[in-house]
């Protein structure tokens, strides 16, 4: 095992389940120390049998990215354990469905509390850390969602915009210093986030205008992640590359599904990417 990777910290944030529990998996397997953080440490059971089974250098610890507090004690711990920290994984996040009418002002602020604030949250504290090394990768887990727009998302895909534009310019001010950032960009991935996504309360009322379209939107997506969707070991595979590369990317998408949509949207006009989109979920 190459040595540079074996001395190498990583923090994975969102780590009780789908994407993040891969990526902590993959990375602890690569030979890297790896703290798989999570909200809920009741979620954890899996991953510390795991570390112990396979004798992973893979530790748990307790994150909440909504709580400045948490965040600060989870990376006070790595820093006093493991004196650096060499790579984040910003991962923790969840869906919110609803048009933009039926969304409240309070469930579009905790959406951009998880999603956007809480990468902020973590990312401000940890800098500070790879500065002094002058070395460091963060990965931002975005979403194909993030450069494209679909109904009834507007206030997922509004946080994955900001997080995209976060990424971009933090990429130019941290260059100097050492210090990498690369978003990732999955498409459908085979995890439970149907089941932690979140439908607004007025879109649930079946006398909303937009009941109908929730719901065709919601099927849409199950069929998606039943015949087009990847395994969240791509993603984890693909964040493993980047964290072991000399020269990463700033992009990365991941999945056919996000590959093909993507180029859709490059290549087509906004009024034939509308229509295409129309089409899909509007049928």
């Amino acid at each position: 095992m190459d040595m540079t990777i074996k001395n190498k910290v990583a923090l994975v944030t969102g780590s009780s389940s789908g994407m993040g529990f891969a990526t902590a998996i993959m990375l602890a397997r690569a030979g890297i120390h790896t703290y798989a953080s999570m909200r809920n440490l009741k979620k954890s059971k899996t991953t510390t049998e795991l570390a112990s089974t396979e004798n992973l250098p893979l530790q748990v610890v307790q994150l909440d990215v909504n709580d400045k507090k948490s965040v600060k004690e989870a990376i006070t711990k790595i820093v006093t354990e493991k004196e650096r920290i060499d790579v984040l994984v910003n991962n923790a996040g969840y869906g919110l469905f609803g048009s933009l009418e039926d969304i409240s002002i309070e469930e579009l602020k905790a959406q951009f509390e998880t999603n956007f604030f809480g990468v902020i949250r973590v990312t401000q504290l940890v800098l500070p850390i790879m500065r002094k090394q002058k070395s460091g990768t963060i990965v931002n887990v975005s979403s194909v969602g993030g450069r494209i727009g679909l109904p009834v998302l507007s206030a997922y895909h509004s946080t994955k915009f900001a997080l995209e534009g976060l990424s971009e310019s933090m990429s130019y001010e941290l260059e100097p210093f050492g210090i990498r950032v690369v978003i990732i960009e999955p498409g459908v991935i085979r995890t439970n986030i149907m089941n932690s996504s979140i439908i607004a309360k007025k879109a649930q009322d079946p006398k909303s205008p937009y009941f109908s379209l929730i719901q065709k939107v919601e099927n849409n997506f199950k069929l998606m992640m039943e015949n087009e969707s990847s395994p969240p070991e791509e993603v984890a595979k693909v964040i493993l590359g980047v964290v072991t590369s000399e020269n990463p990317q700033l992009r990365y998408t991941v999945g056919n599904d996000a590959a093909t949509m993507i180029q859709a949207r490059v290549s087509m006009s906004d009024n034939q990417f509308k229509k295409m989109i129309m089409q899909n979920f509007f049928i």
